[in-house]
């Protein structure tokens, strides 16, 4: 259960603070944010499992600061961030790599995933586009989704302080687009380009989409810090 915990915890963050904007009750609203802040502090903190009383006491202290925002009107603040913050890290991550002197990101996957070698010689450029490809959607996501949180009324970042946004958008939206749309687009982009990838470089080492996931997690933690230097 405890492999499986991580992936459950992301799926149910964005579920439950959507829930949180749509459903009517305002207790049941506060509730469903509390319990989505909960998800994600648990996710974001899961590396100190082995650490069961560090763990439980900066969660009671989360979901404490959590109830309070939920009773002065502020229970979406926190939820407002990780659609802005994740991509936009991962985004930056991407275009980092395509720096003078760097190796394009997904240049060095490839390359860990086929040993060190190159299959093909039409990797390199292709590569280096899907490595901007990736950096531009990110970033274009993450810019969304903070445009939207500054406009969303009630309950943005613009309204909570008083501020009247410019071009007001439903909080709907920005929930609709931030917990929801967000990661469809980034599943809809991932796919299509791993099927056209298919079809362009046959030769493979891995087989179908679910062994591709398992090489790509088990490059482990040293090659991506080595990998954002």
């Amino acid at each position: 259960m405890s492999r499986w915990l991580p992936l459950l915890l992301g799926i149910a963050f964005p579920l439950l603070a959507h829930a949180s904007v749509v459903v009517d009750s305002p207790v049941a609203a506060s509730t469903l944010a509390i319990a989505a802040i909960g998800c994600l502090g648990l996710l974001l903190l899961w590396p100190l499992r082995r650490r069961a009383w560090l763990l439980a006491l900066l969660m009671l202290i989360l979901l404490a600061l959590a109830y309070a925002l939920a009773r002065h009107g502020g229970a979406h603040l926190p939820l407002m961030l990780p659609p802005i913050l994740f991509p936009g890290a991962l985004g930056l991550y991407f275009a980092r790599s395509l720096g003078r002197g760097r190796m394009p990101l997904i240049e060095r996957v490839v390359r860990a995933i086929h040993g060190g070698e190159l299959p093909d010689p039409r990797i390199p450029p292709y590569a280096r586009r899907l490595t901007l490809a990736w950096a531009m959607l990110l970033l274009g996501l993450a810019a969304w989704s903070l445009w939207l949180a500054l406009m969303a009324t009630p309950g943005g970042l613009l309204s909570t302080f008083g501020i009247a946004p410019p071009w007001p958008q439903p909080l709907e939206r920005w929930s609709l687009f931030a917990n929801l749309l967000n990661y469809l687009i980034i599943g809809a982009f991932f796919l299509l380009e791993y099927f056209w990838r298919r079809r362009q470089f046959p030769d493979q080492p891995y087989d179908g989409i679910g062994d591709f996931f398992g090489r790509v997690a088990r490059l482990g933690p040293s090659f991506w810090r080595g990998a954002g230097r």
